[in-house]
């Protein structure tokens, strides 16, 4: 409208983004994904998964992981995502300039994700860690979820997992926003304030405490 004369914004028109996803959100709890993980037998599924849940990261960004990505500080360098069009793969820059980020992970995911491309053997610091697509893991996930007893769930749910368990760990709401890569941090406000009333009441208890 201001550089082109359109008569009316098409983006007002559209309406927001998020809210209606945030409203139907799906999660796993921490004991949910421990279900979960143990009836996933296939070692790359298994890794897969378990990355996605302990870091919050998009889909994409997981299989476009290399190697050379897995920094030897025990964090992932988020620097390309990876997307499918027409039954080919491409590699791009993530989603936004805050969604290249490096981020920390525990000792244990670092440690697997090392076992597992020792046990594969000759992956090359350029070649992707995971060759599936994200359709392969949401199989996955509903094929085994039953087993497991817990909900069914889609891939990008784990990251919504992540940032609920983050929050449920009393972390706040910035270094969340920053770890998921939103450009902004009202993005995580409007899809994760939620489930936070129930820290408000702890504010309150501590606040008691101190006095």
């Amino acid at each position: 409208m201001r550089y082109y004369d359109l008569p009316s914004n098409p983006c007002r028109a559209a309406g927001s983004m998020g809210k209606k996803d945030a409203d139907n959100m799906e999660i796993w709890t921490l004991d949910d994904f421990n279900k979960f993980i143990t009836f996933v037998s296939k070692p790359a599924a298994h890794l897969a998964l378990e990355i996605l849940f302990w870091t919050g990261i998009r889909s994409g960004e997981l299989l476009a992981l290399t190697p050379a990505d897995i920094l030897p500080d025990k964090r992932i360098d988020i620097c390309k995502s990876l997307a499918r069009l027409d039954g080919k793969d491409f590699i791009s820059e993530p989603k936004t300039a805050k969604s290249n980020r490096i981020i920390p992970i525990p000792d244990f995911l670092y440690d697997e994700i090392h076992n597992y491309i020792n046990r594969v053997g000759g992956m090359e610091k350029t070649d992707k860690i995971f060759y599936f697509s994200k359709g392969f893991l949401n199989k996955e996930i509903k094929r085994l979820s039953a087993k497991a007893g817990v909900k069914e769930i889609r891939v990008h749910d784990l990251r919504h997992s992540h940032a609920s368990l983050l929050i449920e760990m009393g972390y706040n709401i910035l270094l969340i926003s920053e770890r998921l890569g939103h450009e902004k941090v009202e993005t995580t406000l409007n899809t994760y304030g939620h489930l936070y009333p129930n820290k408000h009441k702890q504010l309150a208890d501590d606040l008691q405490d101190l006095r």
